[in-house]
């Protein structure tokens, strides 16, 4: 049995044949133990209370894998990060926690969303510890779902506004920040997406090998994913649909 881990879809209404992607991609796994999702696996999202026929839909496929005894993991991204028990309860889902360190046989792995690892993008970080203080979500989700959504547009507005002025490296992982969670999960290997810059990267710290693999974002045509079987490497791979 292998375990799958894939991020950064951006599902949303006006992206049919990704959802469909999806759905093809989650109902043709036959061997795995467990998929894991980490993070952004929605566009946005504005709180659980939030629904319609085409989350519905992604819901529904969620569940199926569940149902055919799948595991199934949810990590926050920066854009679903409100993301919440009640939505993974009614899919039979489970979050998952940043940093979280998965044994698979005889290997291990750390696994993230991969925002908490760009700090040289300082404007990025200080929004991201306002967006995730538990007082400033209690006060967001006080508020009405019409009052949300609008803020969200607005966000999304002046964040597409903000990337196209900052230059690549400061969007990309600060490598002392991947060595930092590395030391601190002590293991030397790492999952983890958001930049969608897929690749395998392989270094020395200290005299220890080291790999960082790198998710892709989906789009229309095609996804990314990891495979892993148990007591072999994570395998990379990307596929159409």
């Amino acid at each position: 049995m292998a375990l799958y881990f894939i991020s950064d879809l951006h599902l949303e209404h006006q992206r049919p044949a990704m959802a469909a992607g999806f759905k093809g991609f989650v109902d043709g796994l036959t061997d795995a133990e467990a998929l894991y999702i980490l993070g952004d696996f929605f566009e946005v999202w504005m709180g659980d209370d939030y629904n319609d026929p085409f989350v519905d839909g992604v819901k529904a496929t969620l569940r199926n894998a569940v149902e055919r005894g799948i595991a199934v993991y949810l990590m926050h991204g920066n854009r679903d990060f409100l993301l919440g028990e009640a939505f993974c309860a009614d899919i039979g889902a489970n979050m998952v926690a940043e940093g979280s360190v998965i044994h698979h046989g005889d290997e291990s792995a750390v696994i993230l969303h991969g925002d908490s690892l760009c700090t040289q993008d300082v404007e990025y970080m200080k929004i991201r510890q306002m967006f995730r203080s538990p007082q400033w979500q209690a006060d967001f989700l006080g508020k009405s779902l019409e009052e949300r959504i609008a803020f969200a547009r607005h966000v999304r507005s002046e964040s597409q506004s903000g990337q196209q002025m900052k230059s690549a490296e400061i969007m990309d992982v600060t490598p002392i920040e991947v060595d930092k969670a590395l030391d601190e999960a002590g293991v030397a290997r790492m999952i983890h997406g958001h930049t969608h810059r897929p690749n395998v990267h392989h270094w020395q710290h200290q005299g220890e090998a080291r790999e960082r693999i790198v998710l892709g974002d989906w789009d229309d045509t095609q996804g990314w994913m990891i495979r892993w079987e148990k007591d072999s490497a994570p395998q990379l791979s990307k596929f159409s649909f």
